[in-house]
């Protein structure tokens, strides 16, 4: 028979499972039951990638850090837009170098639970090893850096005697933070789903690009058919859409740590994606990347989203002038005539 004790802990123990069923978040369903993930998401943050080594094995931010971290963002941001007469004017003969920091968007918050960084998975929040043999190009925004074709970072270049020789963003293929994976950086910072019942696309604020991944249960393409942004196959596990991506191009890396670095090669990338509405305002992504010929183990990468607004286009290839200008320029420091 059981104690009073007792049938007040199972009382307690039921209405706790009650109230965490109640507050459980049941995301707006589509017309056909799946959870509505439409709309603008905007995925800025101030969280690193990578844990910063000066935190060591710390996993959050107190909130002490959190708000220091938040104060100075905003100092910085109030800094950019403060009206001064001779703002961004650069001295005569000077480096004129990259956009500066007015252009620049690193976000205003970090993440919601409070990380050191996006990686979750291994606990110390940093890439895993490269294999040995790994080819790692390391570029810069500013100035080229010594290296080889394919260049598989995506700002930056190895020269410019060929436009082959300059970063994917750079030729308008691929955006800097679009991925896939998606990876927070610079500004342009939002993509777009739509939903059907068989499709689903994602279209990147960042150079426009769209994809359209099927949910229908298609095969992957055969191997021999590569391309930039892998070829994506989606599906529902609960109320999370998973799309699992293979086929990309060796042209690609298996992974960019950040816009000027890119390690392996995509074509031996395996790469799982999970979207996750948490809150009316609120799309938690996260990633898994597998490929054991790059990395000594697979890594996961968590990025919640903030509900948008609107997406601007990106128009790189009408516009990209800069690219012409890259090459002719080093044609005028060669002294060849321009044709």
């Amino acid at each position: 028979m059981p104690t009073y004790a007792s049938t007040v802990t199972l009382v307690l123990v039921f209405y706790a499972g009650a109230a965490s069923a109640q507050t459980a978040y049941n995301p707006p369903r589509t017309t056909e039951g799946k959870p509505d993930l439409q709309g603008v998401w905007d995925f800025r943050t101030l969280t690193p990638l990578e844990r910063p080594a000066a935190a060591g094995d710390k996993a959050r931010l107190t909130a002490e850090e959190k708000a220091a971290a938040e104060s100075k963002a905003a100092a910085r941001t109030a800094a950019q837009s403060a009206p001064t007469e001779r703002k961004g004017v650069l001295p005569v003969g000077g480096a004129v170098g990259a956009y500066n920091d007015f252009w620049l968007d690193s976000g205003a918050k970090v993440v919601d639970d409070h990380r050191t960084s996006l990686i979750v998975d291994p606990p110390s929040g940093r890439l895993p090893p490269v294999q040995p043999g790994i080819d790692v190009q390391v570029g810069s925004a500013s100035e080229d850096t010594p290296g080889h074709r394919p260049v598989r970072f995506r700002t930056g270049g190895i020269g410019g005697d060929s436009y082959e020789d300059r970063g994917l963003a750079e030729r308008c293929l691929l955006g800097f933070n679009s991925g896939p994976p998606i990876i927070p950086g610079g500004y342009n910072q939002n993509i777009q789903i739509i939903q059907t019942h068989d499709h689903v696309v994602i279209l990147n604020e960042m150079v426009h690009d769209a994809r359209i991944v099927p949910l229908d249960g298609r095969p992957h393409f055969p191997p021999n058919i590569r391309q930039w942004m892998g070829d994506g196959r989606g599906r529902w596990e609960g109320d999370t859409l998973v799309i699992e991506s293979t086929n990309f191009s060796d042209k690609t890396a298996s992974f960019n740590a950040s816009i000027s670095t890119a390690i392996g090669t995509g074509g031996t990338l395996h790469l799982v994606e999970r979207f996750r509405r948490v809150a009316d305002d609120t799309l938690l992504y996260e990633y898994t990347v597998t490929d054991p010929r790059t990395f000594t183990q697979p890594f996961t990468v968590r990025l919640p989203m903030k509900k948008g607004e609107d997406l601007f286009e990106y128009a790189c290839h009408e516009a990209n002038y800069g690219l012409t200008n890259v090459l002719s320029g080093a044609r005028a420091a060669e002294g060849t005539p321009r044709r």
